[in-house]
């Protein structure tokens, strides 16, 4: 039983196995063999890394984002749902070109994350900076987990008969 890997961390390789499935899949698929469907966008997957800071009583989610105009990039909320949607282009123009490695997605994206309870939707911010979008907002403080303090209690002792 010591092997067992912890809940959240398990959690999350599901995501990770699951967006490098995904990029998998869009790279095998972005190398047809006729020139038609190479000029075919199949969009990509950016990985998202979500967390609450409790010191600082901030929800945070940083969205990777390299080649991604900030211009091109929409934030949005529905309820309790962050909808993050653009498009990473391609400048350079490739129909006479022989890759040797073709790796890079390109084509429009979209995440979606279901904020924690607390988060003030009212104050959430972004901001890009060197390919990073960093969407934060402060959580209230009865959102947050508190500490209960487990009190010994003296021991009963039973009668034996």
């Amino acid at each position: 039983m010591t092997n067992l890997v912890p809940r959240e961390h398990f959690i999350h390789d599901l995501f990770d196995i699951r967006r490098d499935f995904d990029q998998m899949f869009n790279r095998f698929l972005s190398r047809a063999s006729t020139q038609e469907e190479q000029s075919l966008n199949f969009g990509f997957a950016p990985p998202v890394e979500s967390f609450i800071d409790k010191e600082g009583k901030k929800f945070h989610c940083q969205v990777q984002l390299p080649g991604v105009d900030p211009r091109d990039v929409n934030v949005q909320v529905l309820g309790n749902t962050l909808m993050i949607s653009g498009e990473r282009t391609n400048s350079r123009e490739t129909n006479d070109r022989d890759f040797l490695h073709r790796e890079i997605s390109y084509g429009s994206f979209q995440r979606s994350l279901t904020l924690p309870q607390g988060v003030d939707i009212e104050r959430l911010s972004a901001d890009y900076r060197n390919g990073v979008l960093e969407i934060a907002a402060p959580i209230a403080a009865n959102a947050l987990p508190k500490k209960i303090e487990v009190k010994g209690l003296p021991a009963v002792r039973h009668a034996t008969a």
